[in-house]
């Protein structure tokens, strides 16, 4: 368990979501849980953890993601079961 990653994973679960988060941590994080990402079109990408299954967005014109984003990457990381306390427990990480 890497302190970056778990850094990451307790920022993206923050409330109010921060809106300083970039993408290649955030992708960098999804690899790390096991997640396979799988680019589409564009700046569209299919990612499947476990068996749960959604499409991202690379983030246009530069590397941080904005709010809308980084709620979408919180839901589909919830949905997953990869919470905080799940990852800090040793239950997420892949």
């Amino acid at each position: 368990m890497s302190r970056h990653h778990t850094n990451l994973i307790r920022a993206l679960f923050h409330d109010p979501p921060p809106h300083n988060l970039h993408w290649r941590d955030v992708e960098s994080l999804l690899k790390h849980v096991g997640a396979t990402l799988e680019p589409i079109s564009g700046a569209r990408l299919r990612v499947t953890l476990g068996r749960v299954e959604d499409i991202l967005h690379r983030p246009h014109g530069g590397d941080e993601i904005d709010r809308q984003s980084v709620l979408h990457v919180r839901a589909f990381l919830g949905r997953a079961g990869v919470t905080p306390a799940a990852y800090e427990a040793g239950d997420a990480a892949g």
